[in-house]
């Protein structure tokens, strides 16, 4: 794909971080291949990357490091 689905912006390849909501958890991703589009963001992922984040999950890997995430109730 060469041209963003939405709005039609230019894709550039480039490494991303990735929050991944699984169930009730979130995963972020860091260094995910992704094509992104140059003018309104849209990500759109490879095949490969979606199998290798399911992958990931489903395995439950050691956790490289854990964030603190502040949560704001509105």
């Amino acid at each position: 794909m060469s041209r963003c689905y939405f709005c039609k912006g230019e894709l550039v390849v480039k490494r991303i971080q990735h929050l991944h909501k699984w169930g009730t958890q979130f995963v972020l991703f860091e260094n995910i291949k992704a094509e992104v589009c140059k003018q309104c963001g849209e990500t759109y992922f490879p095949p490969e990357a979606l199998e290798l984040m399911d992958e990931k999950i489903a395995h439950l890997p050691k956790v490289r490091k854990t964030i603190p995430v502040p949560v704001i109730a509105l």
